[in-house]
């Protein structure tokens, strides 16, 4: 608990900390993991981050980026699976992913087009950042490797989304976006109806920080969100693909399990998950 908060009446600190509740944020860290963890207010969310066995070990950067931030009754929320074989995905993935939930936060008619036009604008800004990194102080043949790949940029899968609940008798708004292989799923209630997105998500599609949206434009799902249906959205990176032919809410023990892959002497492949329902 706060501190100060103690030294309120019990009543004023009751709803101060329900005032608390309406606001999270979340950001992975990439140089860590994330044990599984929870957050109850008008959403129910559920975050976690694992490095593969490899980073860890190597005391590398995970190459995968989530984040989670909820004001009342709107989330958004993004999830980046960095592309190893591209110079540094790793940054790619926290560029883009703190790029896309400021622009879901702060943006008017979020459509599909705008953000195409968001993304090819970010791969500008996007170039200059990365020329700003350093290239960990190679010299000679490997340095200009690593200049050659840079030239080439960094690239990153993602899927974002932003929820607004229902209010006042009014529909709320569901808009979810995506490039690239990472899991995304939906469903009304019990019945999964991921099939929605069936034949949208390829290896091949994925944003640049030097082309900007690469292998096509970015997908794009909007609906309204009516009063009476709870729905539950899973998204997930590749590391966790276990959870693949799951249909039913998994355990936090058992995604636990997954993320610390200690059956398997670590994960083969760094993993994000995120959870909401509502």
């Amino acid at each position: 608990m706060n501190p100060l908060l103690s030294l309120l009446p019990a009543s004023k600190r009751k709803g101060m900390n329900a005032r608390l509740a309406q606001h999270f944020d979340y950001i992975s860290s990439q140089t860590g993991d994330q044990p599984l963890s929870s957050h109850h207010s008008r959403f129910k969310c559920r975050y976690g981050y694992g490095r593969s066995a490899e980073s860890a070990s190597m005391g590398e950067s995970g190459q995968d980026f989530a984040a989670v931030r909820i004001h009342k009754t709107v989330c958004c929320f993004v999830l980046c699976d960095g592309v190893g074989l591209s110079y540094r995905g790793d940054f790619a993935a926290r560029y883009l992913g703190s790029s896309l939930l400021d622009w879901l936060e702060e943006g008017r008619d979020l459509s599909a087009e705008q953000l195409r036009m968001y993304l090819e604008r970010l791969a500008d800004t996007a170039t200059v950042e990365l020329d700003r990194q350093p290239l960990n102080h190679e010299s000679g043949l490997m340095r200009s490797v690593l200049e050659d790949k840079r030239r080439q940029g960094s690239q990153s899968m993602y899927i974002c989304g932003k929820i607004e609940l229902p209010k006042r008798g009014a529909r709320g708004r569901l808009r979810l976006a995506w490039q690239g292989d990472s899991r995304l799923r939906l469903w009304n209630g019990a019945e999964e109806i991921s099939d929605l997105f069936a034949h949208t998500f390829s290896t091949a599609e994925r944003w640049s920080t030097s082309r900007g949206p690469i292998g096509g434009k970015p997908h794009w799902y909007e609906r309204s969100i009516p009063a009476d249906m709870p729905m539950r959205l899973q998204v997930y990176s590749d590391g966790l693909s276990d959870l693949d032919p799951i249909c039913e809410p998994v355990p936090d023990e058992q995604i636990q399990v997954l993320l610390d892959a200690s059956h398997t002497g670590g994960l083969d492949d760094d993993a994000a998950f995120i959870e909401l329902q509502w």
